[in-house]
């Protein structure tokens, strides 16, 4: 069942043994060791004595995410069909606008897991945050993140000067976009903006140009038309050497979840990939699931802005992950060498995904 309110409880042991016995059985009569327990308010046995009275629930789990990004569709179809019940999980979705601000919620243990951007992961390594590990990315878009600037300015050396507005994965494409063009940040007057000022700064002329991924791209070009197109991710150095966007999203968890209760972290994925094969066979109905309810749109409209985006869950899951290991330690380097972080972390010290390869081996998806 989805939620929007917060629902920040945690599952006692018993509560916790008793859902994640069920899930993984269904309904009736689990034996373990002389143990039996019945679900549907059944009674726990030992030994032919009657124990308790059991009052079996749902583990409540958290995620935090946008309701802007189609990159979160897999979760939010996986909330919509129900998956996460089926799973044994009391789901909620709770909606954090920015990718700093779910890691921060994370942190705090506000949520237990996020698909979010890895520019602000790879800052929290290297601040030392051990409260996660990622595991997996399910979502790509090259193609969907643009430089937009306003009329006059019909190239990316006219922004020397200029005042120019993006925020965590964005910016790594703004500043590659620099770079490429024999420009760094200090030629630009640079100010990090939420993703939901970007249109109206732009419109305002409070900002001379925004790098901002769709949905909100396609909103700002609706709401200045007169505007520019000057770059997309796939123009810049990073697409040409990884073939992905900058700083695709990566989904992380809560340390604790995994290592106290792995079949718990089990079950999240497993719903999660159930999510990702229904966006993948069945776009349209996909889009109309979310459109009134996360985003707020036609589905007609909802379906048109991921149409190119890459969706990602059990297929070649191992190999998909690594690569993403591999441009993340990448891309730790590459902050560094612009001085955004004060050192490098070892990404592999963050990654884990054992508890996904034990998934995969029992589930097919």
């Amino acid at each position: 069942m989805k939620h929007w309110r917060k629902n920040l409880g945690r599952w006692s042991a018993i509560g916790l043994v008793m859902a994640l016995l069920l899930t993984a059985c269904g309904s009736g009569t689990v034996t373990d060791n002389g143990v039996t327990v019945t679900d549907n308010g059944g009674t726990v046995t030992d030994n032919g004595g009657t124990v308790a009275e059991v009052e079996v629930e749902p583990v409540p789990v958290s995620f935090g995410g946008s309701v802007t990004w189609y990159g979160q569709l897999p979760v939010m179809v996986a909330a919509e069909n129900g998956y996460f019940e089926e799973e044994g999980l009391d789901f909620t979705y709770e909606t954090v606008l920015t990718s700093a601000d779910r890691l921060a919620a994370l942190t705090a243990g506000d949520i237990d897991f996020s698909n979010l951007g890895r520019t602000s992961l790879i800052s929290a390594m290297a601040e030392g945050n051990d409260k996660f590990y990622f595991f997996a990315n399910i979502d790509d878009s090259p193609g969907n993140d643009g430089l937009l600037a306003r009329a006059g300015i019909a190239s990316i050396e006219d922004l020397r000067g200029k005042k120019v507005a993006a925020n965590t994965s964005a910016e790594v494409t703004f500043f590659t976009h620099l770079q490429d063009h024999g420009m760094s940040v200090d030629d630009v007057d640079y100010a990090s903006l939420s993703p939901s000022d970007m249109c109206l700064a732009l419109k305002n002329g409070d900002v001379d140009a925004i790098d901002i991924w769709q949905p909100i791209l396609g909103d700002c070009m609706e709401a200045v038309p007169d505007a520019t197109l000057l770059a997309l991710d796939t123009d810049s150095s990073i697409y040409k050497q990884f073939g992905t966007a900058a700083a695709p999203d990566i989904v992380i968890i809560r340390r604790a979840i995994v290592d106290e209760t792995p079949e718990v972290a089990k079950a999240i994925v497993a719903a999660v990939f159930r999510g990702v094969e229904f966006v993948k066979s069945n776009p349209a109905e996909a889009a109309t699931l979310v459109a009134d309810a996360y985003f707020e749109k036609p589905a007609e409209e909802v379906q048109a802005g991921f149409a190119e985006f890459q969706f990602f869950g059990a297929s070649d899951f191992e190999a998909h992950i690594q690569a993403h290991t591999d441009q993340m330690q990448w891309l730790a380097q590459w902050l560094f060498d612009q001085g955004t972080i004060p050192s490098v972390p070892d990404v592999s010290n963050w990654v884990n995904y054992d508890f996904v390869l034990e998934l995969l081996e029992d589930r097919d998806f």
